[in-house]
């Protein structure tokens, strides 16, 4: 990586907290014209409310903690105060994401505070659906799955990275936990809150994974089912920990094993939908695409899950408007479905 030295063409740095510092260098008045404002690049009736910035894991190929430095949870107040804006504004489902959603509250109140949290954010008049994103599975509360399941307007959907299940693989990314424990923390999700949806994400590649990792990680997948799946393959990414390690997975190899691990999940994925036919689901529409409206249960984040699509010349559908709708037929990432009255 190039020093400042070395880049003489650049006037001023500024790190991912240092807006009011941008501002003033360029002349802006951050208190009067800018607190408290937020302009969505999402349409209105969902956003991203980002509860905390920074990371204290020390995963070893990832180079959040240099690029965003350590966890800082927001204030709840705070989160709640910009969830009632947002609401007032049309919005009507909160993204919850985090480098590390499940740390929030260790570092200002000394205690896991996301169930206490999503509490509070269900309680803003207007919210409809609060979704949470990128959980650490070492560590997860268990109070809020207990909060999922009590209160309607949290999706039963959690988005848990878990990389990888061969343990050598675990120990070597320094994940701090064990295929073992895996396996009992997506037991204790779907025991706590029956029919929940569980979306997570892979490494294909990683330094020293052989194929015996490789066919542990599709085991895994065939075993756990999850809902919604993605994979990546690893990338050697300069000053993180695995950096020193031999990037040993040549790429085609790396691309072979994350398109196989694919494959099992497509087939996973049109099981599971398959089996909602004839179903009926509450679902927010996002937008008009060609023929269709198309939206997405409490089940299915924004443009990384299925989306529901309903024919435009059957019926209209209002853009950010929930609707039921039952499904009448699927494919491995679509829902096919028609707008019924409940």
């Amino acid at each position: 990586m190039p020093s400042k030295k070395e880049i003489t063409n650049v006037d001023a740095y500024f790190g991912t907290r240092d807006l009011p510092l941008l501002l003033k260098t360029l002349g802006a008045d951050y208190k009067h014209e800018l607190i408290g404002e937020r302009l969505l690049t999402t349409p209105r009736h969902f956003a991203y409310l980002k509860i905390s910035e920074g990371c204290d894991r020390p995963c070893s190929f990832c180079a959040i903690p240099l690029m965003r430095g350590k966890h800082i949870s927001r204030p709840m107040e705070e989160l709640v105060a910009e969830a009632k804006t947002l609401a007032k504004n049309g919005t009507k489902e909160l993204l919850l994401i985090a480098q590390d959603s499940t740390y929030y509250g260790l570092d200002i109140y000394k205690d896991r505070k996301l169930a206490e949290l999503l509490k509070a954010l269900s309680e803003v008049e207007g919210i409809e659906w609060i979704r949470l994103h990128y959980a650490f599975p070492s560590g997860f509360p268990e109070d809020v799955l207990d909060v999922m399941r009590e209160t309607e307007n949290i999706c039963n959907y959690i988005d848990i990275p878990l990389q990888h299940i061969s343990d050598n693989m675990l120990k070597s990314m320094r994940r701090g936990t064990t295929e073992a424990k895996t396996y009992e923390l997506i037991d204790m999700f779907r025991t706590k809150v029956p029919g929940i949806a569980l979306r997570t994400t892979l490494i294909a590649g990683y330094p020293g994974e052989t194929e015996e990792d490789h066919q542990a990680m599709l085991r895994f997948v065939e075993k756990a089912r999850f809902d919604r799946l993605g994979i990546f393959t690893y990338s050697h990414e300069e000053n993180t920990h695995a950096y020193g390690l031999e990037d040993d997975v040549p790429d085609e190899v790396k691309q072979e094993r994350a398109e196989a691990v694919m494959a099992v999940q497509q087939g996973i994925s049109e099981d599971i939908n398959s089996l909602k036919v004839g179903q009926t689901f509450k679902v927010l529409f996002d937008r008009k695409e060609g023929d269709y409206f198309v939206g997405r249960t409490e089940f299915d984040s924004p443009e990384v899950d299925n989306e529901v699509l309903v024919a435009a010349k059957d019926t209209y559908v209002r853009i950010g408007d929930f609707a039921h709708v039952k499904i009448t037929s699927t494919a491995a990432f679509d829902l096919y479905g028609e707008i019924v009255n409940k």
